[in-house]
C-alpha cells in the first residue's frame, strides 16, 4: 500500500497535512513537522483499526513524505 503525505500552508499560517488515500486523514499543526507527525499517526491508527475490525488485511505500507515543507 502506497500512502502519500501532502502538506500545505493555510492562509492563517497553520499547516495542513493529509493522506489522500485515506479519506478523513488530515491534521493541522503550527509547524509542518507537527502537522505531518499528527497525520502520520492518524493514518496508522486508521489502518490498524481497519485490520483489527476485519475491514482490511495486513499489507506492507510505503509512506511517501514531501521533500521539503
Amino acid at each position: 500500500m502506497n500512502l502519500t503525505l501532502e502538506i500545505e500552508r493555510e492562509e492563517d499560517g497553520r499547516w495542513l497535512a493529509e493522506v489522500p488515500q485515506l479519506p478523513g486523514v488530515l491534521a493541522y499543526g503550527s509547524t509542518s513537522a507537527e502537522a505531518m507527525s499528527r497525520a502520520e499517526v492518524l493514518a496508522l491508527r486508521v489502518l490498524a483499526e481497519r485490520i483489527e475490525h476485519g475491514e482490511a488485511t495486513p499489507v506492507a505500507i510505503n509512506l511517501v513524505l514531501p521533500a521539503a515543507a
